[in-house]
């Protein structure tokens, strides 16, 4: 952003950390965490410091005006320390579902990147690796539309299912957040998870995504000369995924049509025929080999369907990382200028970020739109625009000059 677009951010920002009814929300069990921020025109992070009082750390941000704030999920003895002497007494649980890492529609409209290596440039989801060169740094661009954001939230709702009915959380031990860009938050703050460690979260993590389901087993009738002696058969018992894949199962086989079994990859008739027969008997009964004409690839290719289409898509990364640092409620997100907010875990459908987590809800600011697509701020429908000027209100002025996609005007 040009040099006055960006004075003007910030002076918006400053206002905005000095303004008393904004004031944050703290975390538990707050001088136990870790505090850092990143300076918004000095450009570098800040980071081990601790507060004993929210309204001290409230003070720092009037004073040092960051782009973005960050604790630690983890608890610790000496928070302001060296990492290898903070003394780690245990950490959240916390999961990020961000669009970024979602495939959608709308990826390749909205969406860009180019390699900072050979300039090779798509649209869609930034690839781990330039396909010409092998590089692994880009230059993307990035934008939140409403699809994007039903994305995420539909993840959400997975993961959240997961917690309550999987794992026995309650919504009151459950904390939602919107993250302020493309995604949103989920914490565990619960004593039950604190003390786990990086291999217990990879455990968490893998359950989440439904990774290594094992639904075969070895055949207990050896001998007989139709079978060979280590062949396996399809089998799900009653907990956990398994009971996962039974009921989505039948609750696609209820509804299923010949376009569903070809989505799926299947071109069993007998699915469809039979499909009262076939939950009564394999799904509810369990005598998955009793349905003539269903084999156990075509049962595995129905598990995997069920498993993707119920697995919730999670950054992996933050889950497993007991000393990470995450986005702090209420605080500014420096690439939308948007909050990050909480609302209750059953808020989660009618809760619109682009209404609620608006942190500039008075003027408008005159811009130069350089390329922008259809858009919603504070219940406006605005754009696109394309190199023009126009008058929009302050929150979406400041979501497209931290875009770099816009920049103030006289």
């Amino acid at each position: 952003m040009g040099v006055d677009s960006r004075e003007f951010v910030y002076q918006l920002f400053s206002e905005f950390y000095r303004d008393p009814t904004n004031a944050l929300p703290s975390p538990p069990l707050l001088h136990q965490r870790e505090f850092g921020y990143f300076m918004f025109r000095e450009k570098f992070m800040v980071r081990h410091r601790r507060f004993e009082q929210i309204a001290n750390f409230q003070t720092v941000l009037a004073d040092t005006v960051p782009s973005d704030v960050y604790h630690s999920c983890a608890y610790y003895d000496n928070p302001d320390f060296d990492m290898d002497k903070k003394g780690w007494i245990g950490s959240d649980v916390v999961f990020d579902i961000d669009a970024d890492h979602i495939p959608t529609s709308c990826n390749k409209i909205h969406d860009e990147f180019r390699c900072a290596k050979c300039g090779f440039e798509g649209r869609g989801i930034t690839p781990d690796a330039c396909p010409c060169c092998g590089a692994t740094k880009f230059e993307a661009t990035i934008w939140a539309c409403d699809l994007c954001i039903a994305s995420a939230r539909d993840e959400v709702v997975k993961l959240l299912d997961i917690l309550e009915n999987d794992f026995g959380f309650s919504q009151n031990e459950v904390r939602v957040f919107f993250s302020g860009h493309r995604g949103y938050h989920v914490h565990l703050e619960s004593e039950v998870v604190r003390s786990l460690d990086s291999m217990a979260r990879k455990e968490i993590v893998d359950y989440v995504t439904g990774l290594g389901l094992n639904i075969l087993e070895k055949d207990k009738e050896k001998g007989q000369r139709k079978k060979k002696p280590n062949s396996k058969k399809f089998n799900l018992h009653d907990f956990g995924w398994n009971r996962r894949l039974k009921l989505g199962m039948q609750s696609f086989l209820e509804t299923a049509l010949p376009a569903d079994l070809k989505e799926v990859g299947l071109r069993n008739k007998a699915l469809l025929d039979n499909k009262d027969t076939i939950i009564k008997r394999a799904i509810n009964e369990g005598k998955w080999e009793s349905i003539q004409g269903v084999s156990v690839q075509t049962w595995l290719k129905l598990a995997k369907h069920i498993r993707e289409a119920q697995a919730a898509k999670i950054d992996t990364v933050v889950t497993t990382d007991i000393h990470r640092l995450i986005r702090m409620s209420g605080t500014l997100h420096g690439k939308t200028g948007l909050k990050k907010a909480e609302f209750k875990p059953k808020e989660l459908q009618i809760f619109d970020p682009f209404t609620e987590a608006v942190a500039f809800k008075k003027g408008e600011v005159k811009v130069l739109v350089f390329d922008a697509p259809e858009f919603r701020m504070s219940g406006k429908t605005l754009g696109p625009y394309k190199n023009q000027t126009v008058e929009l209100p302050t929150a979406a002025a400041v979501l497209l000059i931290c875009k770099r996609r816009a920049e103030v005007t006289p």
